[in-house]
């Protein structure tokens, strides 16, 4: 059992308005959560995304990887569960974008059991997507590994350009950030996507080194949604706490446990 955690301060670096389920989590267990987005998304009517629109009713495959992509293609193409070709499946890639997906009216068919692109590719070998129209709406920094993937089984894929995700303009939160990590006035700090950790190192500037040097040593703990995250820690020198199952309950629940065991 998660010992209380009162006076231990622990930073989410994930966007602001992704952040309150974190938070209650946070508050549950008598913690102070420190709000520090190191990511910011801006979800976008482009022309890609529109052209998956009119695509929708040839879709055999629709496929969401979060939910600023289920929110972008809801806002700028509002009539797509009409539009959709009716035996068209959905897949998503974890349960809180299914979750949103079902508040629309939207029923899925594929949740990986592993919720990383990986973990999508499995469940999709499990069928014949030989000559499927696949739809993907996401930020077009993601990785390649799903659309690649899709199209070596012989889908064909048909990106659409839903989001960016981009260092946040004020950048006032994040140096705050860094300097309690340098100071140690922090007792521990969550990563939930790649993007987050590679935009504060970023801003870290020439404060890298020891930004990365306090998190390394663990004065500071640090924790990653799934090992796709804890991968790019791991190449600055960062071994984080990454949960057997890739959810922010799950990567809470792990660093309470490691809090709880080092007081």
């Amino acid at each position: 059992m998660v010992k209380d955690l009162n006076g231990k301060i622990i930073a989410i670096t994930r966007p602001i308005e992704r952040s309150e389920a974190a938070v209650s989590i946070v508050e549950s267990v008598g913690a102070k959560a420190l709000v520090t987005p190191t990511l910011e998304l801006k979800i976008s009517r482009t022309d890609s995304l529109m052209d998956l629109c009119d695509l929708a009713p040839k879709l055999d495959w629709l496929i969401f990887t979060s939910p600023a992509s289920v929110e972008s293609i809801f806002r700028f193409c509002s009539e797509i569960k009409e539009k959709l070709n009716p035996r068209c499946k959905i897949a998503v890639i974890g349960p809180k974008t299914q979750e949103i997906l079902n508040s629309k009216g939207l029923d899925v068919d594929m949740v990986p059991s592993d919720y990383t692109a990986e973990g999508l590719l499995e469940s999709f070998a499990e069928y014949d997507i030989r000559g499927k129209k696949i739809g993907l709406p996401r930020t077009m920094v993601a990785r390649k590994v799903l659309p690649d993937g899709l199209q070596d089984m012989g889908a064909h894929v048909f990106l659409a350009d839903a989001y960016q995700s981009v260092v946040p303009q004020d950048k006032t939160s994040m140096e705050c950030l860094i300097n309690k990590i340098i100071n140690e006035e922090i007792h521990a700090v969550t990563f939930t996507s790649p993007l987050t950790v590679k935009n504060l190192l970023q801003v870290a500037g020439d404060r890298k080194d020891r930004l990365i040097k306090i998190l390394s040593d663990k004065k500071v703990l640090t924790a990653a949604i799934g090992p796709i995250t804890g991968k790019t820690l791991e190449e600055s020198g960062i071994e984080a706490i990454i949960p057997v199952k890739y959810t922010v309950k799950d990567m809470m629940a792990a660093l309470f446990d490691v809090m709880s065991m080092n007081d």
